[in-house]
């Protein structure tokens, strides 16, 4: 691997785009992760990882899915069920998300890692920082920044790709 080497934990296509653009720019060689067993039913996880194969293929990159297994996502959030969206539960969620892109990056002789979680304006950059520091390879990426958000929704409409309406998991539809 080469220093710029760094796997993306992916959350969705829409995310991934004007993420991906601001790392090509920066001088990043991207390996997309679609890790997301937050993501439910699964059949909500297939659509958001054909959205981002559409991203992978317009960008030349490669991509990497990891196997849908709800249940241990469960045991991760377990008795956080009822917080309200961007409390606690979200914060369980980033650390699994985080550790099983961390696992993977380690796995594979990647020296970073990061997530497009930070893109959105609904997920607290800070907090997805503060949980990252547990892992030592995550680069603290903010996607938002240099309008991020606002070229996603550019990016997503002209390559005509899948949005959802909710943050992934049961508990925020």
């Amino acid at each position: 691997m080469q220093d710029r080497d760094i796997l993306v934990h992916a959350c969705c296509g829409p995310c991934s785009t004007s993420s991906i653009e601001r790392m090509l720019s920066e001088g990043w060689k991207p390996t997309l992760f679609f890790s997301n067993s937050n993501i439910f039913p699964e059949s909500e996880a297939d659509l958001r990882y054909e959205a981002l194969l559409t991203v992978a293929t317009t960008y030349n990159l490669p991509i990497i899915r990891e196997a849908w297994d709800h249940e241990p996502w469960l045991e991760a959030v377990s008795g956080l069920e009822q917080e309200k969206e961007g409390g606690l539960r979200c914060e369980a969620c980033f650390a699994y998300n985080l550790a099983q892109a961390s696992a993977k990056a380690e796995e594979l002789g990647f020296s970073h890692f990061c997530t497009t979680l930070t893109v959105s304006r609904f997920k607290n950059s800070k907090t997805i920082f503060r949980v990252g520091e547990a892992f030592p390879l995550f680069e603290q990426l903010d996607f938002k920044k240099k309008g991020g958000f606002d070229r996603s929704l550019v990016l997503s409409k002209e390559l005509g790709l899948y949005r959802q309406h909710y943050c992934g998991c049961e508990f925020s539809i």
